[in-house]
């Protein structure tokens, strides 16, 4: 392939990356062919069979599961009512929406609310998830990690433990609990801690931080709830956008390269993130997070 060859697929590709970041960005919005064409600046005749190519579904289908993963995700984690969120996906009413859910999920909307079957969840959101792979739009670079000095930050720390795959029920728990205690992300800061590798620590022994900062004097925590703190000092900090939701590619480059070529040393504290644009409240494309290396 020639240097030519070569712009003309990125160009190309960076274009279909447009076309698929706006379908991410206004799921609330009617998404035609015509509109999401012209952002590609592609022809609408051809661009069906485009999209399928490369994304390996089509346009309605991915839009589709697009709105369902959103949907699925402020069931579990939100407090908004079904009903809007029905609209919300492009439902004209609850029912048209609950009996699409149920497809999909294996649950009507109400009972994936009170207990998702996840497995169920993931494999309905498996091409969804291969297709925003395609052109991936996480990224970061080890060229822009910094090295700060950070301020001692308290915590209340939930603690799951158990298999990866059993997380999603603990968030839901932890986050009914910052909702009960008015420690919204909007006035509290969300951190996650990551005291194992998943892929070197036996499923039920493998354990996640849920953590919000706060300074509040809460006097009758949760059993399940801890308060601890983010020690001061040196960290090595690296910025991810995009899909946020697996974040050992990053924190493994952190380790296998940066780490030996920095010099640095590690503390005791383990690895852990600031959570600080996250899906729903944005598209899965504009998620932001911050991971933390503890320095000597």
């Amino acid at each position: 392939m020639t240097d030519a060859d070569g712009k003309a697929r990125s160009h190309y590709l960076a274009r279909m990356r447009r076309a698929r970041d706006h379908i991410d960005s206004h799921l609330d919005e009617a998404l035609d062919l015509d509109t999401i064409s012209a952002v590609a600046s592609f022809s609408p005749a051809h661009f069906h069979r485009q999209f399928r190519a490369l994304f390996g579904l089509t346009l309605h289908r991915y839009i589709q599961l697009a709105r369902f993963k959103r949907a699925a995700t402020r069931l579990a984690y939100g407090s908004e009512s079904i009903t809007r969120i029905a609209l919300e996906a492009g439902y004209e009413t609850p029912q048209a929406f609950s009996r699409a859910f149920r497809l999909r999920a294996g649950q009507i909307p109400s009972s994936f609310r009170k207990t998702p079957d996840w497995a169920a969840w993931e494999t309905s959101c498996t091409a969804l998830d291969v297709a925003r792979s395609t052109l991936m739009t996480q990224h970061y670079t080890l060229d822009a990690v910094t090295i700060r000095e950070v301020a001692a930050t308290r915590i209340a720390v939930m603690t799951h433990q158990g298999a990866p795959e059993g997380l999603g029920q603990t968030i839901q728990r932890f986050i009914a609990w910052r909702r009960a205690n008015g420690l919204t992300p909007r006035n509290s800061a969300t951190y996650t801690l990551f005291p194992d590798d998943p892929e070197t620590t036996p499923p039920d022994h493998y354990r996640v931080g849920l953590c919000v900062g706060t300074d509040k004097a809460i006097s009758a925590f949760d059993e399940a709830i801890e308060i601890s703190s983010l020690p001061a000092g040196r960290c090595a900090v690296l910025r991810v956008t995009g899909i946020i939701d697996h974040l050992e590619e990053a924190a493994s480059e952190l380790y296998r390269q940066w780490l030996p070529e920095s010099g640095e040393e590690t503390r005791s504290f383990p690895l852990y993130c600031q959570r600080i644009a996250f899906f729903p409240e944005v598209p899965e494309h504009k998620s932001v997070a911050e991971l933390y290396l503890p320095l000597k």
